[in-house]
Formats: structure tokens, sequence, C-alpha cells
């Protein structure tokens, strides 16, 4: 027989909770944990027991910072050639994006 698997208070969880969601709120859900740096497990935890969410900075949260920022870029681009959203803006968004990708090259 296995050994129980334990939290780091000691607790052993035995119970399993779960529930139904839609694509869009999976899609959601599953930025937000992605944003965390959490498993996904612990992240619906602390959110469920109202718990805060303490974002730890590490290259897994970096790569989904990225990966986020440059899914708005696309749509703001997307927006742009639609309607007129102001330079400020897109400029604003391109500063990020260039800070970003100026985080990654100072850590390599």
């Amino acid at each position: 027989m296995s050994a129980k698997s334990v939290d780091k208070h000691n607790r052993y969880r035995s119970i399993t909770v779960g529930f139904r969601v839609s694509p869009e709120e999976n899609e959601v859900l599953n930025a937000a944990v992605a944003l965390s740096g959490l498993p996904k497990q612990e992240y619906c935890y602390r959110r469920c027991m109202n718990r805060d969410v303490v974002v730890q900075g590490n290259p897994k949260v970096y790569k989904a910072l990225k990966t986020q920022m440059a899914k708005i870029y696309e749509k703001l681009h997307h927006i742009c050639d639609d309607k007129d959203v102001s330079a400020e803006m897109l400029e604003t968004l391109n500063l990020i994006a260039v800070t970003l990708n100026g985080m990654k090259e100072e850590r390599e």
C-alpha cells in the first residue's frame, strides 16, 4: 500500500471535489492558474477558501505573462484595424512587451 499524500501542514486530503465549467470559463481558469504559478488544485483551493494567491516570479510565470500579453497585443491590433484605437494605448502595450522581452534577455 502506498504512503498517504499530505500537504505541507501534514493534512491528508482524502475528499475529492469536482465541478463543471464551460469551455470559455476553462480558458479563463487555465490562464489564471498559469499566471499564478501554482498547480490548478492549489489555485482553486485558495480561491474557494477566500485565501490570497501570491504570485512568486519564476520562468513558468514569466512565460505565462508573455503568452497572455502576446494574445492581448494581437487582439488590440485587430481592434486597431477595425476601429480608431489610440496610438498611445498601442505604444504602452508595445513598451510592456519590450520590457518583458528585456527581462528574459537579462536572465539569459
